[in-house]
């Protein structure tokens, strides 16, 4: 029955990109065949990218991975997938390519380094490349103008930037939001491969507006974390349980995702990174890595953001403090000094 069940899932998306390739431009019949007998490759299996990759898998399609990390790879090599040892490599044996990478240093790295993604020039095989690292709209752009350079007149390649919301637990249940910036007939012809590690899909328009809505996306639930702390720790301060507030601020106007499903007080809620001393989750490294593409791209418009500059300030402190790889939520402990619910 499982193996039935497999086979009709395969089958009812081929059908859908098979009849939406007419739609997109993107032809089944030229050099772009049906998305679900394509070579998938995958760089980056850290946290999020290793189960992403595996929902790939899990969905019927052949996948090739990469990381600069062995044992992240030895994980996958054991259980038969195959392993390259350079982006490049990479590249000589899929059709796309998806990055989930830390940083916008490391996307440029991958992509244009040495052994780099676009090394194959005009003669690369892949004929569409995902980005879904966080990254700043300036780098995408960049990048998915080299890759659009790699075009020829037989062949276009595109690049989407695709990044995420959901955290560590819906990348494993495939249950990430994508938010994507590039050409629409790109992202409509991939559709089906995001839906194969997420459960929704959201464009967003041209190049670099994905990356634009995942950081401001950021923006907002750093800043979110710091209030719901705040007003936690005051809470404490003048005698109200954090259980009693929790209560109080979800069935109220202050209810939102910091407070009702990513409780930052440890005994409050349990599966959060607070139930487990801060660990795994989304690093105040990374929260205060997101905040700086913020403040730069805020900076570069001409636009005033003085929560932003709080929040970065809040979040590298509490790195330099020696909380850099615990959850962001730390925040209430190690910088609020909040104390647990007993």
């Amino acid at each position: 029955m499982r193996i039935y069940r497999v086979r009709s899932k395969l089958l009812s998306l081929s059908n859908f990109i098979t009849s939406s390739s007419s739609v997109t431009g993107f032809s089944t019949s030229s050099h772009v065949p049906p998305l679900l007998q394509q070579r998938i490759g995958f760089i980056g299996l850290g946290n999020m990218g290793a189960r992403m990759a595996n929902n790939l898998i899990k969905a019927g399609y052949d996948v090739a991975v990469h990381d600069v990390n062995p044992s992240a790879m030895k994980l996958f090599s054991d259980k038969g997938i195959l392993t390259k040892e350079s982006p490049y490599e990479v590249t000589e044996t899929s059709d796309v390519v998806i990055t989930m990478l830390p940083s916008p240093k490391h996307v440029l790295d991958v992509y244009a380094g040495p052994n780099g993604l676009l090394l194959g020039g005009k003669q690369l095989r892949p004929w569409l490349f995902i980005d879904s690292s966080t990254i700043d709209p300036q780098t995408s752009r960049k990048v998915s103008a080299a890759v659009s350079d790699c075009s020829s007149k037989d062949k276009k390649v595109s690049m989407l930037d695709a990044p995420v919301s959901g955290g560590v637990m819906a990348a494993e249940t495939a249950t990430l939001t994508f938010m994507v910036g590039g050409s629409e007939e790109a992202y409509l012809a991939a559709k089906t491969l995001f839906l194969s590690m997420g459960k929704n899909t959201i464009y967003c328009g041209s190049t670099g507006t994905g990356s634009a809505a995942k950081i401001c996306n950021n923006l907002a639930m750093g800043v979110s974390m710091l209030g719901v702390s705040e007003a936690f720790v005051l809470g404490q301060s003048l005698g109200i349980p954090a259980d009693t507030l929790t209560k109080i601020i979800n069935s109220s106007s202050a209810r939102c995702w910091s407070s009702d499903t990513y409780n930052p007080v440890p005994g409050v809620m349990d599966g959060v990174p607070a139930s487990r001393n801060y660990d795994g989750g989304f690093s105040s490294k990374l929260m205060a890595k997101d905040l700086n593409l913020a403040a730069a791209s805020a900076k570069e418009v001409g636009l005033k953001c003085p929560l932003t500059q709080q929040a970065e300030t809040i979040f590298t402190e509490l790195c330099d403090g020696g909380h850099a790889m615990k959850d962001f939520s730390c925040v209430f402990r190690h910088y609020y000094s909040g104390k647990d619910e007993q």
